[in-house]
């Protein structure tokens, strides 16, 4: 399968800036892996390639991957293969900062490489697509996502499955990102704001993701979260974690949407 480049999403439909509808009010965010589509094996492989080229070793163990992203996976790899500092070396430094960026720049090459396996390895989960669509069309809806996978590979992950033009990308959270997915969670509500105006950094935002620590995430960055059992953390442990909601899937369009306008209505904010 032929992609498009991964450079430059393509720009999201809005309407005229001299139209009601040109308002965006609501920030909805999405986890991407295990939230919207399963391309694991795809990128256990592109993980493995990259990380042999950085360090010339191979990558014999890969660490949990679930709800982390990939600048953790890799820190946590290197300890995990006995290769360097691993998490010792801080990735604000220096030469952490510089590995981290080879690192990232050797994961977008290896996963390019892939993209025609995504489709044969690779899915979009029950309802994915439908959901998206769907709260696309809410009034006053501006979708990105705040994902652990770096933004080309994100971007490349969506439309795959005939996805990424319902996001903005320039306003999202990823991977490469040294930040806690908290605090990506705020400073993408910053970016919203900035980009769409002040109203929407003050309203009420939704997450949607698949694990515990997406849900704590939701609550460092002032968000609400719907909870998708479609991952590793079972419906009792997200409604434990705290979610506002947990559905078992994205299968019922309905109420993914029902949930999203509820949620960030500045009526169920207050």
């Amino acid at each position: 399968m032929e992609l498009p480049s991964a450079v430059g999403p393509p720009p999201l439909c809005l309407a005229p800036t001299n139209s009601p509808e040109a308002l965006i009010r609501r920030l909805v965010l999405w986890n991407i892996d295990l939230t919207l589509v399963d391309v694991a094996r795809v990128s256990r492989g592109a993980y493995a390639d990259a990380f042999r080229r950085v360090t010339g070793r191979p990558l014999r163990a890969l660490p949990q991957t679930t709800a982390r992203t990939d600048s953790q996976i890799f820190f946590e790899a290197l300890a995990l293969n006995g290769v360097g500092p691993g998490p010792a070396l801080d990735q604000t430094v220096a030469g952490g900062q510089e590995l981290l960026a080879r690192y990232t720049r050797e994961l977008e090459a290896a996963f390019g490489a892939r993209l025609d396996l995504l489709s044969t390895q690779g899915r979009a989960l029950p309802g994915a697509r439908e959901a998206v669509a769907a709260v696309a069309e809410l009034p006053g809806v501006v979708q990105s996502v705040l994902t652990g996978t770096i933004r080309p590979n994100a971007a490349v992950k969506l439309r795959a499955f005939g996805m990424d033009q319902f996001f903005d990308f320039e306003i999202g959270g990823y991977g490469s990102e040294i930040y806690p997915m908290g605090a990506q969670l705020l400073r993408s509500r910053g970016r919203a704001a900035e980009k769409y105006g002040a109203e929407i950094g003050v309203n009420p935002a939704v997450y949607l993701a698949d694990s515990g620590r997406d849900v704590e995430a939701a609550r460092v960055g002032g968000a609400h979260c719907v909870a998708v059992a479609s991952g590793r953390s079972t419906a009792g442990e997200l409604r434990d974690a705290g979610a506002d909601l947990v559905l078992d899937d994205l299968a019922d369009t309905e109420a993914v949407v029902s949930a999203v306008d509820r949620l960030t209505s500045a009526v169920s904010a207050g």
